[in-house]
C-alpha cells in the first residue's frame, strides 16, 4: 500500500507504494481506509524522535501520522486516533473513532480534533472555565490558537485577549471572536505594560499558552502582586513553540493567586479522554459542518509529502494529506 515512512530517527519521511497492509491485532481493533490525515507539529516532532511521546521507538521502519479520517469496513466515515495514519490503510482501536457528520469534508474533519483537544481540554478540564470569564490566549495566530479563540467564545468567554506576531492574522482574529489583540513584536517593557493595563481593567481568569519560552516569562511577571490581594489566574501550558524551559521567580508564585498546569497527552484522565471523543469533538464537528467553526486548510497529495514536509505554512493554516 501507499504510505509515508520513517526508517530511522532523524530521517526525512519517504513515500513508498509497497508497504505491507496493516492487520487488526484483536477484536478491539479495525482497519480503516484512510482518506485524509493532518500534518501537525506533533507529527513532525514525533517523526524526529524529539517529542516526549516518541522516546526511542524509531529503530525500524514506521508509518507516521497520529490521526486521520477514513472509511470503516461497513462504509461509515470516521475520524480515528491511532498510529500510521499517513497511509492508504491503518489499524485503529474501535473506542478511538468518531463518526464524521454529513456536510463536513474529510480534510477539515482530519484537521480539527487535534486543535480542539489542544484548546477545549485545557479550558474545560485544566482551567475549569466558567461562562463570563476573561481568557488570554498566547500564540493565537497558529491553527490551534485560532480554534481556541472560537472554542473559548463558544464556551461563553466574556472577553478574549489574543497574542501573536503576524499582524494580519492578529487582526483577522477579531472576526473569530477576539476582543483585544496584543502584538508580540513590541519590546518586553511595552508588552508587560500592556498586559498589566488589561489585567487591571478586566482581570484575566485563564491563560492558554501555546508558546512558553520568553513570552510566558513576561506574562507571568506581569501578574506579580505587591503584597495585596490578587485575582486568581489559571495558566495552562499547551505548547512550547518558542522554548521548552523558562525561568520562574519564586516571588511571582508567592505574590499572586496562580494555578500553573499543563494540558497534553498523558495529562488527561480516562474519563476526560472519553468526553473528548463522545461529546467535545462530535459537537465541534457539528459546528464546523454548519460553518459556525472555521478552519483554514491546505491539502496535498500523499505522494507529495517528501518535498512539502518542511514547507512553511502561513500562520493559522493546517496542512492535510489526502488520498
Amino acid at each position: 500500500m501507499k504510505a509515508v515512512v520513517i526508517y530511522q530517527k532523524g530521517d526525512l519521511p519517504q513515500y513508498t507504494e509497497d508497504f505491507p497492509d496493516p492487520v487488526a491485532r484483536d477484536e478491539n481493533e479495525t482497519v480503516i481506509s484512510v482518506k485524509a490525515a493532518a500534518i501537525k507539529h506533533l507529527d513532525r516532532s514525533r517523526s524526529s524522535g524529539k517529542h516526549y511521546t516518541a522516546r526511542g521507538d524509531l529503530s525500524s521502519a514506521k508509518i507516521i501520522g497520529g490521526d486521520g479520517v477514513g472509511i470503516l469496513p461497513d462504509g461509515t466515515r470516521v475520524f480515528a486516533l491511532g498510529n500510521g495514519m499517513l497511509a492508504e490503510k491503518a489499524a485503529v482501536e474501535k473506542d478511538r473513532i468518531i463518526k464524521v457528520p454529513k456536510g463536513l469534508d474529510d480534510a477539515t474533519a482530519a484537521a480539527l480534533p487535534n486543535a480542539v483537544a489542544g484548546s477545549a481540554m485545557a479550558l474545560r478540564f485544566r482551567a475549569r472555565m466558567k461562562k463570563g470569564e476573561t481568557v488570554f490566549i498566547n500564540g493565537a495566530t497558529g491553527f490551534t490558537g485560532k480554534i481556541a479563540v472560537q472554542v473559548a467564545r463558544y464556551y461563553g468567554a466574556q472577553k478574549i485577549i489574543a497574542t501573536g506576531r503576524n499582524e494580519e492574522t492578529l487582526q483577522a482574529l477579531r472576526t473569530l471572536g477576539a476582543d483585544e489583540i496584543i502584538s508580540l513584536k513590541q519590546d518586553d517593557e511595552s508588552l508587560v505594560a500592556q498586559i498589566k493595563r488589561i489585567h487591571r481593567a478586566t482581570p484575566i481568569d485563564i491563560i492558554i499558552d501555546y508558546l512558553w519560552g520568553h513570552t510566558a516569562e513576561l506574562i507571568l511577571s506581569s501578574l506579580a502582586g505587591q503584597g495585596g490581594y490578587t485575582h486568581r489566574t489559571r495558566f495552562v501550558s499547551i505548547g512550547s513553540v518558542t522554548g521548552d524551559k523558562i525561568q520562574l521567580s519564586a516571588e511571582i508564585l508567592r505574590s499572586v493567586d496562580l494555578q500553573l498546569s499543563g494540558s497534553g497527552l498523558g495529562s488527561w484522565t480516562r474519563n476526560e479522554l472519553k468526553e473528548l471523543f463522545r461529546v467535545i469533538v462530535p459537537k465541534m464537528f457539528r459546528l464546523a459542518a454548519s460553518r459556525q467553526l472555521k478552519a483554514d486548510i491546505r491539502t496535498i497529495e500523499l505522494a507529495d509529502i517528501e518535498k512539502l514536509w518542511d514547507m512553511d505554512m502561513p500562520d493559522g493554516v493546517r496542512l492535510v494529506a489526502t488520498l
